[in-house]
């Protein structure tokens, strides 16, 4: 049967950048100040060619983890404009697991606690971006047809919970080859000419190269991976070299390649991976932490896993992206299987309280139970240890911390004993002010494309809980639709209902372990088709139902929590400059001289708060040619992997703040007279934002560099050094003016 597609669209989803949390790694302390590279919405709308209105849209956000309020709210706007073609049945919305995206947009009150409850401007900017993302791939529909390739991708990700991996059976872990999954999948979307308009890739690994001490927002590994292939494409539809980022080898004049080609690198079985990929070592001895509890003299907090490029985590984003990419780029000009029909689809809502499950080759029957979290949670992982004294692998807690649970939730005897080995720390489950803690009803879905079939998880997924997921699916359909499926789980898809371990794993009790919140059988819960389930909505039945082509009932409503919303994120009450400056105007210039590739130009700017206006689809800096009619070409905005965007104020307090501009010169860069740009909104007292804008002197960037000089934005750093560097220049900028600023904490 022919497919015909909607061209993938893209739209920006980047939010507030200053003043807010970032999503992840729930540190209270880590809070934006600018801009590594923004953030998009990526969608590819799937259709039967003989009935277009059967159809599926798929759209990969470069966020933490899908929100349910999200999913709710897009779907309402979807509706709205386009009636009942696109429901909850047939749009799935998933996250790339950044760690450095802008928080405040989940509906439970877990989610939103170190970012201060819920945010409107981070909610209305990722429903904006996603709704317009899915409008502009259905506003160009055209024939075209859809391909699928997959090959292995090696150091990229490693196990950072092994001990709880090797927990599995041996018969089932002598299966493969690697305790993570070390697959890419990728589906190539051409037009009727056959040039590719979309490629779409799954490959398990967490967004968590920029660490927690990062304050720019950032896609991580994968956004970086996003960038480098879209830019490689518009160079290999242009005959032109390869962007500086890719690594040599690389061709650049691949033919049919769309310039506007949209790559999405989607999230998978992620649960226990990460691109840490050098370990976890104590940041104090230098020494390898203990392997069982990941501590460091018996606490988590030194015990940090280093990324390729340690220490210097903007360079290890940058490593990691471009495998991705550099696979995704080699399995899309390589053989591909073409896809026929059919498209098809379920989804199901699925209450997790109380399911019961049937004996399997892994497990005694038992039931799922009310969500809890354990004690191993709050330790939480070596890509971002917890606080206090908690630790990974604890299956007992301590008396100090049962006291403090006891005293806000005590669990119940039952809930301690469904739970169990699991020590419960906070009993979330029973936990209802001011609403849901944690969601209880979640769903699933099942997208098909012919032999590809997307398995959308409402959580994090360890690599052998996915790895059983997908073996059940197949067996469960393998009958009618042929061995082989191409297979994938599509991680923080709707909703998110924290981690999915296998329950081997969940009795060792790492931290994935511990974030397990329906209890040991959580995983054969959502995949088995026992008629003893809640109504049988399971993935296999959902599978089964897909096979025999029956519809499935949607199941119960999860509630919309929209109208309880608590939010605690201060407004910007007002900007302000010293006497006799305007916002925009220089504060710190360009350094005199001239410029070469690798060396770092900046340039700090007297500046609004950038959430007066999230500049949506737009930009708080470019970076311009004068050309040879006297006019300035943009050649780089703030979405680009070689500037950074950092803003921040002398105290917490204080009405002034600056932007810091930098850019390091890529190789390549035509020799010329450039100059840096600042575009801004700045609130007076008691009235509206309005905008201003500033530029940098002019300076010469020559082809044989200018001696490797580097500015506020040092060499690739990003993250903590530039921040540490932006803050040197105002507190020096502070001393001139005669102020007695202080610098804000670290974060």
């Amino acid at each position: 049967m022919p497919i015909a597609f909607w061209d993938a669209g893209k739209a920006d989803i980047t939010g507030p950048v200053a003043d807010v949390n970032l999503m992840g790694y729930a540190n209270p302390d880590q809070y934006a100040a600018g801009i590594h590279i923004r953030l998009y919405a990526r969608t590819f709308i799937a259709a039967d060619a003989a009935n277009p209105t059967r159809r599926f849209a798929f759209v990969n956000m470069d966020a933490g983890m899908a929100s349910q309020a999200v999913t709710f709210t897009v779907v309402a706007r979807l509706r709205e404009l386009y009636g009942e073609l696109y429901t909850e049945q047939n749009v799935a919305l998933s996250g790339t697991h950044t760690h450095s995206g802008p928080a405040g947009y989940l509906q439970y009150v877990v989610y939103g606690i170190t970012s201060l409850g819920f945010y409107p401007l981070t909610f209305n900017a990722l429903v904006d971006g996603v709704v317009l993302s899915i409008q502009r791939a259905h506003d160009s529909l055209q024939p075209g047809g859809l391909s699928v390739a997959a090959g292995e991708l090696l150091g990229a990700s490693i196990n950072r919970s092994p001990t709880a991996y090797v927990e599995n059976p041996g018969w089932e872990r002598a299966r493969y080859r690697h305790d993570t999954d070390k697959h890419m999948t990728l589906l190539r979307l051409d037009d009727a000419r056959g040039r590719a308009l979309g490629a779409f890739s799954w490959f398990p690994v967490h967004g968590t190269s920029m660490n927690n001490t990062n304050s720019l927002v950032s896609g991580d590994n994968k956004g970086a991976a996003a960038q480098f292939m879209e830019r490689w494409a518009a160079a290999a539809a242009a005959g032109a070299p390869a962007p500086a980022e890719l690594v040599p080898g690389h061709t650049a004049g691949a033919a049919n390649v769309s310039a506007g080609l949209v790559a999405a690198f989607c999230q998978a079985n992620v649960g226990d991976t990460s691109p840490n990929t050098q370990g976890a070592f104590c940041g104090d001895t230098g020494e390898r932490c203990d392997a069982v509890h990941s501590t460091c003299g018996g606490r988590v907090q030194q015990c940090i896993g280093r990324g390729p490029a340690w220490p210097n985590h903007a360079e290890s984003t940058r490593i990691i992206g471009q495998k991705q990419a550099d696979k995704a780029q080699e399995l899309l000009l390589g053989e591909r299987e073409v896809l026929g029909g059919p498209i098809d689809y379920r989804h199901a809502f699925l209450d997790m309280r109380g399911i019961r499950v049937r004996a399997t080759n892994f497990t005694q029957p038992g039931t799922t139970c009310k969500p809890a979290m354990g004690f191993a949670f709050a330790a939480g992982t070596t890509d971002g240890p917890g606080a206090f004294d908690f630790r990974q692998s604890d299956t007992n807690g301590t008396a100090f911390w049962r006291l403090v649970r006891n005293f806000i939730r005590k669990p119940t005897p039952e809930q301690e004993a469904c739970h169990a080995p699991k020590p419960i720390l906070l009993d979330v489950g029973e936990m209802h002010y001011p609403y849901e803690w944690v969601p209880y009803i979640t769903e699933i879905q099942i997208l098909r494309a012919g032999r590809l079939v997307i398995l959308c998880v409402p959580g994090e997924l360890t690599t052998m809980a996915g790895r059983r997921l997908k073996r059940a699916v197949q067996a469960t359909v393998g009958a009618a639709w042929g061995e082989g499926l191409h297979i994938v789980v599509a991680g923080l898809t709707n909703t998110y209902a924290s981690y999915i371990t296998t329950p081997e794993e969940y009795a060792a009790q790492r931290y994935e372990g511990g974030f397990t919140l329906y209890g040991q059988h959580t995983l054969d819960a959502y995949i088995q088709a026992s008629a003893g389930g809640w109504v049988g909505l399971e993935f296999m039945r959902l599978a089964a139902a897909m096979a025999a082509g029956e519809a499935t009932p949607p199941g119960p409503q999860p509630p919309n929590q929209l109208a309880q919303q608590w939010s605690l994120v201060p407004p910007v009450v007002a900007d302000g400059v010293p006497a006799g400056k305007r916002f925009g105007d220089v504060a710190e210039d360009v350094a005199a001289g001239s410029y070469g590739p690798g060396d770092t130009v900046a340039a700090v700017f007297h500046a609004g708060c950038p959430r007066n206006n999230i500049r949506a689809e737009g930009t708080f800096l470019t970076v311009e040619r004068l050309e040879g009619d006297g006019s300035w070409a943009v050649v780089h905005t703030d979405a680009d992997w070689s500037t950074r965007f950092a803003w921040g104020r002398p105290h917490s307090l204080s009405e002034l703040s600056f932007a810091t501009i930098s850019w390091e010169v890529p190789g390549g860069t035509p020799p010329g007279t450039y100059r840096l740009r600042h575009f801004g909104d700045c609130k007076p007292w008691f009235r509206s934002a309005k905008p201003y804008e500033g530029s940098s002197r002019e300076f010469v960037v020559e082809a044989s560099g200018g001696g490797g000089r580097g500015g506020t934005g040092g060499s690739g750093g990003g993250g903590a050094g530039l921040w540490a560097e932006v803050k040197q220049v105002l507190a020096a900028l502070g001393r001139k003016a005669g102020f007695g600023w202080q610098l804000l904490p670290e974060h």
